[in-house]
């Protein structure tokens, strides 16, 4: 029987050749910054510093925690330690310094829409797990004292 035209056709019609994925922008990738790596040279060095530093203090303030257990809270020994936290205190400003200024040149970047830079996430990763651990020795001293 020939076609009456009575029937539509059973072709594809255009829209259903068009697609409906999502077009996503190409993802933008970091290109080297000379002046960015030697700010972040100079950045991980301090890092590198105040955790010499800290460390340093950390030892000392350990030692005269351990001779401060168990000495009542307003003992001598028992307030040079207290003296040794509030320098370790002081010591861990240092990294928290770094990581400030890491934490700026990640939103200068971001308000420029320009692309993450690995070595600046992975420094400012590397400078909060300093943080982190010098929060932890610290609260282990106070953890050995008399309250106050």
């Amino acid at each position: 029987m020939p076609d009456s035209g009575r029937f539509p056709s059973l072709l594809p019609r255009a829209i259903e050749s068009r697609s409906d994925a999502m077009v996503l922008p190409p993802v933008a990738v970091a290109t080297p910054d000379p002046a960015l790596d030697a700010r972040l040279a100079e950045l991980e060095r301090r890092l590198v510093e105040a955790t010499a530093t800290f460390d340093t203090g950390f030892a000392r303030a350990d030692r005269v925690a351990n001779a401060a257990r168990g000495v009542r809270a307003g003992g001598d020994a028992w307030l040079d330690a207290q003296i040794a936290l509030a320098e370790l205190d002081v010591l861990r400003t240092d990294t928290r310094l770094v990581i400030a200024d890491l934490e700026q040149l990640a939103a200068d970047r971001a308000l420029e829409l320009a692309p993450d830079y690995p070595g600046l996430a992975a420094l400012i990763e590397q400078a909060k797990t300093q943080e982190t651990r010098q929060n932890e020795r610290i609260a282990s001293i106070e953890a050995r004292l008399a309250p106050a």
